[in-house]
């Protein structure tokens, strides 16, 4: 039986979850939505950004009816998980800063999150911290514009690598002799740019992708719900794309769409009051 998939971002961040989910688990029939409409989340209050994405995954849910259902969504899932657990049966798999990954991968035990400033103000990622890095020392870096950055690339705009710079460079720090050696990516949105950071970085670090292991626990919850899945059967059609705006995806947008095996559709899925 094919397992239905719901991924869910306020953009297009959430591409770098379906690829690896895509290539974990290429029978399932995925369905991609992007609250473009809101973007980027980091500008809500906590409160304004549950309610909303709780509203948004109520009408997606009933609609789409996911066996899972992915918050590819730093912000969202810090704030929102919760609530979207409460209020619906289906179950969720939420995106974290990969603090646990970073520090196991560091040599130096200094190591950086780059998040959105909404992400790395939060308590919870404060308490990562302390439960899976309390030998390291972590700068936190809030970027305010990478994930815009990130998505203007995408979309076909010109991005310069000065401004990638600027935000990325509080993450490289020095101390008795040591360096930054990991960077955990506390934003689907940044490893749209990770050419990027690689060509323009003061040294070379390790950039921690969250996308694999989000794949993996999206593969153990449908085993624990609907037994194995096997992973060899190909997809019946390209998977979907909604976006919540009155806007048609720039065609360099839908070109990477297309890429990435999403089609999408010329109606959009919801209107917000």
């Amino acid at each position: 039986m094919t397992s239905r998939i719901l991924i869910f971002d306020s953009g297009v961040g959430g591409l770098t979850v379906h690829a690896e989910i895509r290539k974990a688990l290429p029978s399932a029939k995925i369905t991609y939505v992007a609250d473009d409409a809101a973007f980027p989340y980091g500008d809500l209050s906590p409160k304004a950004c549950s309610d909303r994405v709780v509203y948004v995954m109520g009408r997606a849910i009933d609609r789409f009816r996911p066996d899972v259902a992915v918050i590819a969504c730093n912000t969202a899932s810090t704030v929102a998980l919760p609530a979207l657990r409460r209020t619906f049966s289906t179950p969720f798999v939420g995106t974290v800063p990969a603090v646990k990954p970073a520090a196991a991968l560091s040599r130096t035990r200094i190591i950086s999150v780059l998040g959105t400033p909404g992400t790395v103000s939060r308590e919870y990622t404060h308490d990562l911290i302390i439960q899976h890095a309390p030998d390291c020392r972590v700068t936190l870096v809030g970027a305010s514009r990478l994930a815009r950055l990130a998505e203007a690339r995408l979309r076909g705009e010109a991005v310069r690598d000065a401004d990638v710079l600027t935000e990325i460079e509080p993450c490289f720090r020095e101390k008795d002799g040591l360096r930054t050696d990991a960077v955990a990516l506390a934003c689907t949105h940044y490893p749209l740019l990770l050419d990027v950071y690689r060509r323009v970085a003061p040294w070379d670090v390790a950039w921690i992708d969250p996308s694999a292991p989000i794949a993996r626990r999206v593969a153990a919850v449908l085993a624990e719900i609907s037994g194995k899945v096997d992973p060899s059967d190909a997809p019946e059609s390209s998977d979907a794309a909604y976006f919540t705006s009155d806007a048609s995806p720039a065609p360099a947008l839908a070109a990477a769409l297309a890429g990435r095996g999403l089609t999408p559709l010329g109606g959009f899925l919801l209107r917000f009051p």
